[in-house]
């Protein structure tokens, strides 16, 4: 029994030199990669060599750099093949419900747009907001089209603003943009908080934010939105909803091997 707790023990403590070589931007002098997992030089080393036997470290013979070698890039290739965003979004869903206590939403972009895939409405919010599985979010007036606006490639996105900035402008709606330049600022925000946010835009008397997730790319892959009525939801930036609603999309996106801050 003590060996084999040791055994496992052993796995774990030169485990911290992967997460080491994992967090850097570059390959590593041996004293850092030690430093960093809080071991010696002499330790450090030991390890290293076993994990170059198994091609998941690398030494390169000019500067004797260490970096992860091609067993751990098959590890993690092998990994992010057998995600899957939306069932790890999903089960995460009931979490976020008790922390938020309001209706919860997952989106993603199809062919017509930011649409709503999963939905999931929270017993305490005691309000119905006319959504459906499958609707199209309008990219300027909702939370979770403000939050694919800023991230997704403009191509995709040009041709449907030019559309809503026309119908704002047609309906002289005072609350949505009306030029591109205003429509870039409204993008830019949402990339500042890394967070979408509505009040009273596309629904009377709600309120929503959405955060996105991505995937080991940068690629936004989904977006996580909640919203509630105005008078029982805290709209403010890094509030009761906004915090953990984030907190939610970056572990995901972590989860999903976003290296990402």
């Amino acid at each position: 029994m003590d060996d084999e707790r040791a055994g496992i023990q052993s796995v774990e403590v030169g485990f911290a030199l992967l997460e080491a070589l994992t967090r850097s931007h570059g390959p590593l002098m041996l004293k850092d990669i030690a430093a960093d997992a809080g071991m010696s030089a002499a330790k450090a080393h030991r390890y290293l060599v076993s994990y170059q036997r198994l091609g998941l470290v690398v030494q390169d013979a000019r500067n004797s750099r260490y970096d992860l070698g091609p067993a751990a890039l098959k590890l993690g290739l092998a990994s992010l093949s057998r995600l899957d965003a939306m069932r790890l979004a999903r089960e995460r869903v009931p979490q976020l419900m008790e922390q938020v206590s309001h209706t919860i939403a997952l989106a993603v972009w199809g062919n017509r747009g930011a649409t709503l895939v999963h939905w999931e409405e929270s017993p305490q919010q005691g309000i119905t907001a006319h959504l459906r599985l499958g609707d199209v979010m309008p990219l300027l007036s909702s939370a979770t089209g403000r939050c694919f606006g800023a991230y997704i490639p403009r191509e995709k996105t040009a041709a449907l603003i030019a559309d809503e900035l026309q119908l704002a402008q047609r309906q002289q709606r005072a609350d949505l943009p009306h030029t591109q330049k205003a429509v870039d600022a409204m993008f830019d925000e949402v990339r500042v908080h890394r967070c979408a946010r509505v009040v009273n835009t596309l629904l009377p008397g709600i309120a929503a934010f959405c955060a996105p997730v991505f995937d080991s790319d940068g690629r936004l892959v989904m977006g996580i939105m909640t919203l509630g009525s105005v008078a029982t939801f805290d709209a403010e930036w890094n509030g009761a909803i906004d915090t953990p609603l984030r907190a939610m999309a970056v572990q995901l996106s972590s989860d999903l091997g976003w290296a990402g801050s």
